[in-house]
């Protein structure tokens, strides 16, 4: 069994992209992560040392966006899932990172990389 722990919508600013305006004035990122674990201590305990804290996760990974640039949604993806996976109780981790304000000279709703991550 795979219980899951699902927060979307997480809307950051950051600086990332391959052009000079997009490092120099930033924009908006937002991120959907999806955890895969085991709930069911959390669920017996209710307490929340048992499972995820999903504020302190919201905290982390805010400031990956917010922090060092990188040219790549890729590589920003690749960070937020070592973040998710820095808890042990994390089987897996699904990470989307969104970037609804990239520079395409075309009318586009969203721009987004999804990456799937586990313990190996």
């Amino acid at each position: 069994m795979t219980d899951r722990i699902e927060l979307t919508g997480l809307r950051v600013r950051g600086h990332h992209g391959v052009f000079d305006f997009e490092r120099r004035d930033g924009q908006d990122f937002v991120v959907d992560v999806v955890l895969e674990l085991d709930v069911s201590m959390a669920a017996a305990s209710d307490g929340l040392s048992d499972t995820v804290d999903y504020g302190v996760l919201a905290q982390g990974l805010a400031q990956v966006v917010a922090g060092e640039p990188v040219n790549l949604l890729e590589t920003l993806a690749e960070r937020l899932a070592a973040v998710c996976l820095a808890d042990d109780r994390v089987a897996a981790a699904t990470v989307t990172v969104h970037k609804p304000q990239a520079p395409i000279p075309l009318a586009f709703v969203d721009v987004a990389v999804t990456i799937q991550r586990g313990r190996t």
